[in-house]
């Protein structure tokens, strides 16, 4: 090829390319290396450039790259560093993805989960971060429609938003777990329901009746603990503990005010999202505010 004036048929630049010529057509075909010229009787001709180009797309194809953003690089439409660049970032999340169906696999191997079980694991915990993400954010929307975002209470849509920006490269079965069980939770209408009248309730702003969260934690926990009747006379010597003097108006409000913002699933949420984003466990307290409520009205 020391002539850049020689011409070649495309079985002699198969012969010195070594690829096919079944693939040097398509790629003609395609525009990617059109033919130079054509002979008489028609034949496609190459010159010595074709023999280069030939090779760096096959090298680009190697790479992974479609044939338009091939055909984009020979244009000089972008640049390979460009190319290589965004290729190395789709290899990424594709390694990541790779590694959650590893860690759901090792998940299911070492609890001998069913083959339905199996499936569901696999089928959530696959999605991207975005499509995770896009999962809570569309029950944030629906729950939330309409409740203006300045509102008392109605912080808690951003927080519900908090997922991490991806699971682990090794995610936990934990973790695992975890989104699989926050995906079903907040698909359920019902949820979304009860999620909702929270939101509602706490943007109208009913000034609340006072009480110390910290007591009812510190005394009602032990009490619903230990199993004790919140109606008993020794409930309501705890009662007197956390909100003595009330009078029966302000017990029955504020029983009905625990009632609406205590939710054993709702705090079961919070719980998944720390679990997915490693933050320490916490014990749950809706039980506790449950018996301080009960013993409300009591």
């Amino acid at each position: 090829m020391g002539d850049p004036s020689e011409l070649f048929t495309i079985g002699q630049l198969a012969a010195r390319t070594g690829l096919s010529v079944r693939t040097i057509r398509f790629w003609s075909d395609s525009g990617v290396v059109p033919p130079t010229t054509r002979s008489y009787g028609g034949y496609r001709l190459y010159d010595a450039e074709a023999v280069a180009r030939l090779d760096l797309v096959r090298t680009l194809r190697e790479l992974g790259l479609d044939l338009d953003t091939v055909r984009d690089v020979l244009h000089r439409q972008v640049t390979v560093a460009d190319v290589a660049a965004a290729h190395a970032r789709a290899i990424d999340a594709e390694i990541r993805a790779l590694r959650v169906r590893r860690a759901v696999l090792r998940s299911v191997a070492r609890r001998g989960s069913t083959t339905e079980e199996m499936r569901l694991m696999h089928e959530m915990a696959r999605l991207s971060a975005g499509e995770r993400q896009r999962v809570i954010d569309e029950f944030v929307d629906r729950t939330f429609a309409g409740v203006d975002e300045g509102a008392p209470g109605a912080g808690i849509a951003t927080a519900m938003r908090q997922l991490p920006a991806d699971l682990p490269d090794d995610p936990t079965d934990a973790q695992v777990d975890a989104w699989v069980e926050l995906a079903g939770l907040v698909a359920d209408e019902d949820f979304q329901r009860r999620v909702r009248q929270m939101a509602v309730t706490g943007a109208a702003g009913a000034p609340p009746v006072a009480h110390d969260p910290a007591l009812v934690v510190e005394h009602a926990a032990p009490a619903e603990a230990a199993g004790i009747d919140p109606a008993s006379p020794r409930g309501q010597e705890i009662l007197a503990r956390i909100a003595g003097g009330l009078s029966t108006e302000d017990r029955l409000r504020l029983a009905e005010s625990i009632e609406t913002f205590s939710d054993r699933r709702v705090e079961r949420y919070w719980q998944l999202l720390g679990i997915l984003n490693g933050s320490t466990p916490f014990e749950p307290r809706v039980p506790a505010f449950e018996w301080f409520a009960a013993a409300l009205r009591g």
